[in-house]
């Protein structure tokens, strides 16, 4: 049975901002015992307690960024060893897979859709390589949110994918009303819609779409 003076030292020291722990051992007086009594006691941690939380918290935040450094690297080591080089066939069958996610499969035109530079500049790479296009087939329309500066977004696709302005069509500025506000700066250089124009090349035109198709339809229906 703990003394009555045990238990108003116990709420003085918790009043002046000691965690349990330390109550517990400067008082011999259990952990449960103190959260019976220091029930709706006022609470702010002391200034060494204060600095020891702050402590705790830049040592997690510190071994979370070494754990995510060595994942990252071990990912990195991972790609290099399966992937030490690229042939003209891998580009071929990455461009089908990315056309089978993000590209047209009707309506007769060749357009692929995707925020990520990346995966736009690599897609004018493979119509390039594989199909023979060159910079006059491709046409980027920019679809993008009030918020977005337009002349921005546009330097930024130009250069992150070395087209020239004449190669981008109006921007479409998407201005729906019952667009969720918590998406609003999510996308800050909007969607880049990349489009193949023939030029008068049938080969360019409906044709390269079904070429497209009946590949990925090949190799999708091929078997072991």
């Amino acid at each position: 049975m703990y003394s009555k003076s045990k238990r108003t030292e116990a709420i003085k020291l918790r009043e002046g901002g000691n965690s349990l722990a330390s109550i517990s051992l400067r008082l011999s007086v259990s952990k449960s015992t103190l959260s019976e009594w220091l029930k709706g006691v006022s609470f702010t941690p002391n200034g060494a307690l204060q600095e020891k939380i702050d402590e705790n918290s830049r040592r997690i935040v510190s071994r979370s960024r070494v754990d995510r450094a060595l994942s990252e690297q071990e990912a990195l080591n991972y790609a290099h060893t399966q992937i030490e080089s690229i042939d003209s066939r891998d580009i071929f069958l990455f461009g089908l897979g990315i056309y089978l996610g993000e590209g047209s499969k009707t309506g007769g035109m060749t357009r692929m859709v995707n925020s990520d530079p990346k995966i736009i500049k690599f897609s004018i790479m493979w119509f390039k390589k594989c199909f023979g296009l060159s910079d006059n087939n491709f046409r980027i329309r920019i679809h993008m949110y009030p918020d977005n500066d337009e002349d921005a977004v546009i330097h930024f696709w130009m250069k992150a994918l070395s087209l020239s302005r004449k190669s981008f069509q109006q921007s479409y500025i998407d201005r729906r009303v019952n667009k969720r506000k918590d998406r609003r700066g999510v996308l800050p250089y909007g969607t880049a819609h990349l489009s193949i124009v023939s030029n008068g090349d049938k080969n360019f035109g409906v044709l390269l779409q079904r070429k497209i198709i009946a590949t990925i339809d090949r190799v999708l229906t091929m078997r072991d």
